[in-house]
């Protein structure tokens, strides 16, 4: 059994670590206060592979496993959640595509997203419905050879940045069985009747674009349905246990960053006389967050390893994002404390990271949710 990773992926962690160190960090509390997507670090973002990191060497992508992005990912949030957040979402949605879209799919939607020239994005909840994905009320109703879509979608990353989106729909509201009867279509945002709301004011990933996406009447061609007409429920629950890998990932970045940022002031601190760092009790909240770093990585890496095998992973990645992302929280929040009144400003960066990480036990399911998961997987009833 080896723990370690393979040298070529450590040698993508330094080149995403410089990468992060030189074009992220200067100017992260910048577009965190203003609240603006990072145009110009995407590009750069993309001339690295960054990203379409996992879509298809064919498409125009890296084609980096499962365990690699995982690698990418905890090095870009340990250092800026908000525009890892960014860089990470650029290809929001593409996995549906690589398993269920045609090839002219994939070269349309997945090319340009991989070289950089366009974001995508995923579109499923809605103002009404979050975590019960299959109360979804967006309709898209055919009509000759189009799709007419009406609805509303909420909490949108890439909303209003977005230059096409796989929309979870309502297609068959009359089909048997409650998962039956939603299809997922894409949608381009230069489509008449098409509205991006941005939403400002969040806690934390500010550099993040999101917004609220409005259809009246969106007419797309018949040709935007992905794969199986009425099996889109299916097809999306199938993602999550990848995603969901993925918020795991950076859970441990998020917290490996504030965990880092604390030690390395604790040691230049000094109150009493000495380093606070040679206080006991700063010690000992020290040993916890990087232990649990450490646990919280290696419950990852197994998540995604076992994805890279191809074997069902649903319980373990529902473990390994409901610890993660509160082991993120805790790190977070230890590290304020460790900063003491120079931590609740943004002068520090741990005052960012403790804002950022609570989305984390939201997005890609709650942890309510995740819990769910696991005990209906321990008890053997399925969703």
């Amino acid at each position: 059994m080896d723990f370690e990773l393979p040298a070529e992926i450590e040698q993508i962690r330094e080149e995403v670590r410089k990468f992060g160190e030189n074009e992220i960090k200067p100017v992260a509390t910048e577009y965190d206060v203003e609240e603006k997507y990072p145009h110009e670090i995407m590009d750069k973002a993309a001339e690295m592979g960054l990203t379409g990191a996992q879509i298809p060497i064919e498409y125009g992508g890296a084609g980096y496993s499962t365990l690699e992005v995982v690698a990418i990912s905890e090095e870009l949030f340990a250092i800026d959640p908000g525009i890892a957040l960014c860089i990470q979402s650029a290809s929001f949605g593409s996995d549906a595509l690589m398993e269920f879209g045609t090839e002219e799919q994939k070269e349309r939607f997945l090319e340009p997203v991989a070289t950089g020239d366009a974001v995508m994005g995923a579109a499923i909840s809605e103002p009404d419905t979050g975590s019960d994905v299959s109360s979804v009320s967006t309709r898209a109703e055919k009509d000759g050879d189009e799709w007419v879509i009406n609805g509303n979608k909420m909490w949108i990353t890439n909303g209003t940045v977005g230059d096409h989106f796989v929309v979870l729909c309502q297609t068959d509201p009359d089909a048997e069985g409650r998962y039956n009867g939603f299809s997922q279509i894409v949608v381009e945002s230069d489509r008449d009747g098409f509205k991006a709301d941005k939403i400002t004011g969040k806690l934390g990933i500010r550099a993040s674009d999101t917004a609220e996406l409005i259809f009246d009447d969106v007419r797309v061609p018949e040709e935007n349905l992905v794969g199986n007409r009425g099996m889109g429920f299916l097809q999306q629950m199938q993602f999550f246990d990848d995603t969901r890998t993925g918020v795991a990932a950076q859970g441990i970045g998020l917290a490996r960053g504030a965990a880092e940022r604390a030690l390395e002031y604790a040691q230049e601190r000094e109150q009493f006389g000495q380093p606070i760092a040679e206080f006991q009790a700063i010690q000992h909240k020290l040993s916890d967050m990087f232990t649990r770093t450490e646990a919280a990585r290696n419950l990852t890496h197994k998540s995604a390893w076992q994805v890279d095998q191809g074997e069902d992973i649903t319980k373990l990645a529902s473990m390994a994002k409901e610890y993660s992302s509160r082991v993120a929280v805790d790190v977070a929040n230890e590290a304020v404390q460790i900063h003491g009144g120079s931590g609740y400003v943004n002068d520090f960066d741990v005052e960012r990271f403790y804002r950022d990480a609570k989305i984390l036990q939201i997005y890609e399911g709650t942890t309510e949710i995740q819990k769910n998961i696991i005990a209906r997987e321990l008890l053997g009833k399925g969703f």
